[in-house]
């Protein structure tokens, strides 16, 4: 192999190791997770229709919400799953242990079985 091409792909694994350190460390973040079987479709209208202005103000936004779950290993869910981010698993917590929220729930613990969960993760920028 030429040295001008050896010098160059050494350049282009040294740009590339120097551009990796620099990259941003990822940002932890915080995902309320809820699998659910609604029982009572009229029942939970209610908080459908309430529980996104509970989350704004905690910064929260729509991650998943509906469609379809193709269970690739184990037990998947049997109904749907939402998926909802926060800067920080304190605002997580925060909107759930919130009033707006407090108030809302029954209409989802009499309308749906649900697991719910607080993750705390990071997100990986593209490429890293």
């Amino acid at each position: 192999m030429r040295s001008w091409l050896v010098a160059a792909m050494i350049a282009m694994f040294a740009t590339a190791v120097v551009h990796a350190q620099e990259a941003p460390a990822a940002r932890p973040r915080a995902f309320y997770i809820s699998e659910f079987v609604v029982t009572d479709r009229e029942g939970m209208k209610p908080y459908s229709a309430q529980v996104e202005s509970t989350f704004l103000p905690f910064g929260g936004r729509y991650i998943v919400r509906g469609g379809s779950i193709d269970t690739l290993e184990g037990d998947g869910p049997k109904g749907g799953m939402v998926v909802i981010e926060f800067d920080s698993r304190e605002r997580a917590q925060a909107w759930y242990d919130s009033a707006a929220y407090r108030k809302i729930m029954p209409f989802r613990h009499r309308s749906a079985t649900s697991r719910v969960y607080i993750v705390e993760g990071a997100v990986i920028p593209p490429n890293h």
